[in-house]
């Protein structure tokens, strides 16, 4: 019911698009035989809004795998360059959750650890939204920051990683099989934030699946229950992705080879010093407006890499 009802939003986007452009085809027909400059001048600009849309709308034809309309779970870890790479890494959580939140899509933290001095040693985010995971997925792999650290005395210029996992979100437990005998589940007291019941009290849960070693934990929520229900979700989610790499090795697509958060493995290059600039390895999109990425703006990276990958799945 729900693919019936995501299919019959498709149709009717689409089929208003096309009632559009005939209208607007219409009017400007009448609009030049008048003469009229200033209804012509509106009409140019609604065409250019259509052509945003139509941008959008092929974008989201890129969008048909499986799992691409799924909500997606996200992790963030911070790899090579000590400090600098875990404040890395807390910019990168940032990076996303504005993002998520310009898209009306909905994001929380389900688990951090923090870093010794700042930053953050690794964190998982739920993203929830339609197409979550068929964006996001373009995020997965090494990300490479270059600035002037202001963890360094003498303000040297530093190189910092982190890595990014993306997994769809596990709707169905007909899709992972998980024995209860297989877990093993710890609870111990949350770190951080969080008020005086999280931290007096034993409700911080980590769920270790005994035949893969895959851990999965949570303890921003106040009860151990929801903790024990959202590290599941993780845990669901890393099988999933587990299983989707399986079959990966078989079809050579999805995700590939794991790497190493450090040199040469890059995705993409944030340099914020001695000029600024982000560039996709991938695709070759690059803009000098570094400062807007790291605020969210993405989108016209995730669309390079959509086109560029169109029909290779």
């Amino acid at each position: 019911m729900r693919r019936l009802a995501e299919a019959r939003q498709q149709v009717e986007t689409w089929r208003g698009l096309e009632a559009k452009v005939r209208e607007l085809s219409d009017l400007l027909e009448l609009t030049q035989a008048e003469g009229d400059e200033a209804m012509a001048a509106e009409i140019a600009a609604e065409v250019e809004g259509l052509a945003a849309h139509l941008d959008d709308l092929e974008l989201s034809l890129a969008l048909s795998g499986q799992y691409d309309r799924r909500d997606a779970i996200l992790a963030i870890h911070a790899g090579a360059g000590g400090t600098d790479s875990q404040d890395w890494a807390e910019m990168l959580l940032r990076m996303y959750l504005r993002w998520a939140e310009g898209r009306g899509y909905q994001a929380r933290v389900l688990d951090v650890t923090a870093g010794e001095e700042a930053g953050i040693k690794s964190a998982t985010a739920e993203v929830a939204g339609s197409n979550a995971y068929g964006y996001l997925r373009a995020e997965r792999g090494v990300h490479r920051l270059v600035r002037l650290s202001p963890f360094d005395a003498a303000h040297a210029r530093h190189t910092s990683f982190a890595l990014v996992e993306v997994m769809p979100e596990a709707e169905d437990m007909a899709e992972v099989t998980i024995d209860p005998d297989d877990l093993r589940i710890d609870v111990f007291r949350a770190s951080g934030h969080g008020g005086q019941h999280v931290q007096k009290n034993a409700t911080a849960v980590r769920i270790t699946h005994i035949l893969t070693g895959i851990v999965a934990s949570c303890q921003n929520e106040r009860s151990q229950y929801r903790n024990k229900e959202i590290a599941m979700k993780v845990l669901e989610a890393r099988l999933l992705e587990r299983e989707l790499e399986r079959q990966a090795e078989e079809k050579t697509r999805l995700k590939g080879e794991h790497v190493s958060a450090g040199w040469g493995n890059q995705i993409r290059s944030y340099v914020l010093h001695p000029y600024k600039m982000v560039k996709d390895h991938r695709t070759g999109y690059e803009t000098s407006d570094a400062e807007a990425v790291l605020d969210g703006d993405l989108d016209e990276l995730l669309r390079a890499y959509q086109k560029a990958t169109l029909g290779k799945d």
